[in-house]
Protein backbone atom coordinates (compact mmCIF):
# COMPACT_ATOMS: atom_id res chain seq x y z
CA UNK A 1 0.00 0.00 0.00
CA UNK A 2 3.17 2.43 0.51
CA UNK A 3 3.66 2.20 -2.95
CA UNK A 4 0.74 2.90 -4.63
CA UNK A 5 1.20 5.62 -1.84
CA UNK A 6 4.70 7.38 -3.20
CA UNK A 7 3.38 6.03 -6.97
CA UNK A 8 0.53 9.14 -6.13
CA UNK A 9 2.84 11.82 -5.20
CA UNK A 10 5.67 11.14 -7.92
CA UNK A 11 2.96 11.72 -10.29
CA UNK A 12 1.42 14.29 -8.81
CA UNK A 13 5.07 16.36 -8.21
CA UNK A 14 5.75 15.17 -12.13
CA UNK A 15 2.57 16.77 -13.11
CA UNK A 16 3.38 20.26 -11.15
CA UNK A 17 6.79 19.94 -12.21
CA UNK A 18 5.28 20.12 -15.72
CA UNK A 19 3.01 22.88 -14.99
CA UNK A 20 5.73 25.20 -13.53
CA UNK A 21 7.48 24.55 -16.53
CA UNK A 22 4.41 25.58 -18.99
CA UNK A 23 4.07 28.77 -16.67
CA UNK A 24 7.20 29.95 -17.09
CA UNK A 25 7.53 28.96 -21.03
CA UNK A 26 3.95 31.07 -20.87
CA UNK A 27 5.77 34.04 -19.27
CA UNK A 28 8.84 34.20 -21.42
CA UNK A 29 6.36 33.39 -24.74
CA UNK A 30 4.14 36.64 -23.73
CA UNK A 31 7.16 39.34 -23.66
CA UNK A 32 8.76 37.09 -26.79
CA UNK A 33 5.62 38.08 -28.55
CA UNK A 34 5.10 41.75 -27.40
CA UNK A 35 9.12 42.19 -28.20
CA UNK A 36 7.60 40.96 -31.41
CA UNK A 37 5.20 42.78 -31.95
CA UNK A 38 7.11 46.17 -31.30
CA UNK A 39 10.05 44.43 -34.09
CA UNK A 40 6.73 44.28 -36.61
CA UNK A 41 5.52 47.46 -36.28
CA UNK A 42 8.95 49.17 -36.66
CA UNK A 43 10.35 47.25 -39.92
CA UNK A 44 6.32 48.13 -41.04
CA UNK A 45 7.06 51.72 -40.28
CA UNK A 46 10.39 51.11 -41.67
CA UNK A 47 9.53 49.85 -44.98
CA UNK A 48 6.19 52.47 -45.29
CA UNK A 49 3.80 49.62 -45.37
CA UNK A 50 2.93 51.89 -41.70
CA UNK A 51 2.45 55.03 -41.41
CA UNK A 52 4.95 56.66 -38.74
CA UNK A 53 2.98 58.37 -36.56
CA UNK A 54 5.69 60.52 -35.02
CA UNK A 55 6.36 61.72 -38.46
CA UNK A 56 2.86 62.02 -39.89
CA UNK A 57 0.64 65.07 -40.68
CA UNK A 58 -2.81 65.13 -39.17
CA UNK A 59 -4.16 66.94 -41.95
CA UNK A 60 -6.84 65.14 -43.38
CA UNK A 61 -10.76 63.86 -43.53
CA UNK A 62 -11.33 61.04 -40.70
CA UNK A 63 -14.36 59.07 -40.58
CA UNK A 64 -16.31 55.92 -38.97
CA UNK A 65 -19.73 55.44 -40.38
CA UNK A 66 -21.33 58.60 -40.09
CA UNK A 67 -19.08 60.05 -37.31
CA UNK A 68 -16.50 63.08 -38.88
CA UNK A 69 -13.16 64.68 -38.22
CA UNK A 70 -11.44 67.44 -40.59
CA UNK A 71 -7.78 68.69 -39.91
CA UNK A 72 -6.72 71.49 -41.68
CA UNK A 73 -3.54 73.76 -41.56
CA UNK A 74 -4.19 77.20 -39.74
CA UNK A 75 -1.81 79.88 -38.99
CA UNK A 76 -1.34 79.16 -35.63
CA UNK A 77 -1.94 75.15 -35.47
CA UNK A 78 -4.39 72.81 -37.19
CA UNK A 79 -8.61 73.80 -37.53
CA UNK A 80 -10.65 71.23 -36.21
CA UNK A 81 -13.70 70.01 -36.88
CA UNK A 82 -16.32 67.54 -35.46
CA UNK A 83 -19.70 65.86 -36.63
CA UNK A 84 -21.17 62.94 -35.04
CA UNK A 85 -24.18 61.95 -36.88
CA UNK A 86 -26.40 59.88 -34.47
CA UNK A 87 -29.72 59.87 -36.81
CA UNK A 88 -32.63 62.69 -36.72
CA UNK A 89 -32.59 63.22 -33.34
CA UNK A 90 -29.38 63.29 -31.83
CA UNK A 91 -26.27 64.88 -33.16
CA UNK A 92 -22.93 66.54 -32.21
CA UNK A 93 -21.28 69.04 -34.22
CA UNK A 94 -18.10 71.35 -32.92
CA UNK A 95 -15.33 73.68 -34.39
CA UNK A 96 -12.32 74.34 -32.58
CA UNK A 97 -8.39 74.18 -32.99
CA UNK A 98 -5.70 71.01 -32.12
CA UNK A 99 -2.08 71.38 -31.83
CA UNK A 100 0.14 68.06 -31.67
CA UNK A 101 2.34 66.76 -29.59
CA UNK A 102 4.02 63.89 -30.65
CA UNK A 103 1.41 61.13 -30.79
CA UNK A 104 -1.00 63.40 -28.91
CA UNK A 105 -3.54 66.24 -30.26
CA UNK A 106 -4.51 68.99 -27.68
CA UNK A 107 -8.09 69.70 -28.79
CA UNK A 108 -9.83 73.26 -27.28
CA UNK A 109 -13.52 73.29 -29.23
CA UNK A 110 -14.01 77.25 -29.70
CA UNK A 111 -17.63 76.77 -30.41
CA UNK A 112 -17.59 74.98 -27.36
CA UNK A 113 -15.90 76.65 -24.36
CA UNK A 114 -14.78 74.69 -21.66
CA UNK A 115 -13.99 71.57 -24.04
CA UNK A 116 -10.38 71.03 -24.70
CA UNK A 117 -9.01 67.77 -24.23
CA UNK A 118 -6.12 65.23 -25.53
CA UNK A 119 -7.23 62.89 -28.31
CA UNK A 120 -4.78 60.08 -29.31
CA UNK A 121 -3.39 60.70 -32.71
CA UNK A 122 -1.88 57.27 -34.10
CA UNK A 123 -0.93 58.38 -37.35
CA UNK A 124 -4.06 57.25 -39.17
CA UNK A 125 -6.77 57.46 -36.80
CA UNK A 126 -7.88 59.89 -34.12
CA UNK A 127 -9.31 58.95 -30.90
CA UNK A 128 -11.04 60.42 -28.55
CA UNK A 129 -10.63 59.53 -24.64
CA UNK A 130 -13.47 57.67 -22.92
CA UNK A 131 -14.14 60.82 -20.39
CA UNK A 132 -14.21 64.19 -21.86
CA UNK A 133 -14.71 67.80 -19.56
CA UNK A 134 -18.71 68.45 -19.25
CA UNK A 135 -18.50 71.46 -21.35
CA UNK A 136 -18.35 69.26 -23.86
CA UNK A 137 -21.80 68.03 -24.12
CA UNK A 138 -22.95 71.79 -25.36
CA UNK A 139 -21.56 70.31 -28.72
CA UNK A 140 -24.06 67.74 -28.75
CA UNK A 141 -27.98 67.23 -28.49
CA UNK A 142 -29.36 65.74 -25.38
CA UNK A 143 -28.19 62.22 -26.10
CA UNK A 144 -25.14 62.55 -28.20
CA UNK A 145 -21.54 62.62 -27.29
CA UNK A 146 -17.80 62.98 -28.22
CA UNK A 147 -17.10 60.81 -25.65
CA UNK A 148 -14.90 57.80 -26.95
CA UNK A 149 -15.01 59.05 -30.86
CA UNK A 150 -12.36 56.64 -32.83
CA UNK A 151 -12.15 57.79 -36.40
CA UNK A 152 -9.95 56.27 -39.32
CA UNK A 153 -8.22 58.52 -42.50
CA UNK A 154 -10.07 58.14 -45.37
CA UNK A 155 -8.42 61.39 -47.23
CA UNK A 156 -5.22 63.28 -46.53
CA UNK A 157 -6.56 66.12 -48.53
CA UNK A 158 -6.76 69.63 -47.09
CA UNK A 159 -9.70 70.48 -49.75
CA UNK A 160 -11.40 67.70 -49.10
CA UNK A 161 -11.00 67.75 -45.36
CA UNK A 162 -11.85 71.56 -45.49
CA UNK A 163 -15.32 70.78 -47.40
CA UNK A 164 -16.39 68.73 -44.31
CA UNK A 165 -20.25 69.79 -43.54
CA UNK A 166 -22.39 69.04 -40.05
CA UNK A 167 -26.00 68.02 -40.63
CA UNK A 168 -26.81 71.39 -40.51
CA UNK A 169 -24.67 72.35 -43.74
CA UNK A 170 -22.30 74.27 -41.64
CA UNK A 171 -18.42 74.41 -43.13
CA UNK A 172 -16.70 73.03 -40.33
CA UNK A 173 -12.90 73.26 -41.20
CA UNK A 174 -13.16 75.86 -44.16
CA UNK A 175 -10.69 78.29 -45.00
CA UNK A 176 -10.96 81.96 -42.94
CA UNK A 177 -10.89 84.35 -45.14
Amino acid sequence: MMEAGSFFYRRAGAAAGILALAACHADQSASQANSTATSLEAAAIEAGIVADPGNTDPTGLYVRDRDRICVVPSATAFRIGISVDYGDTYHCSAQGEATRAGETLHVELADTPGCNFDAKFEGDRIAFPGRLPDACQKACSSRGSLTGLNVERMSDSPSEAGALRDGRGRMLCASVK
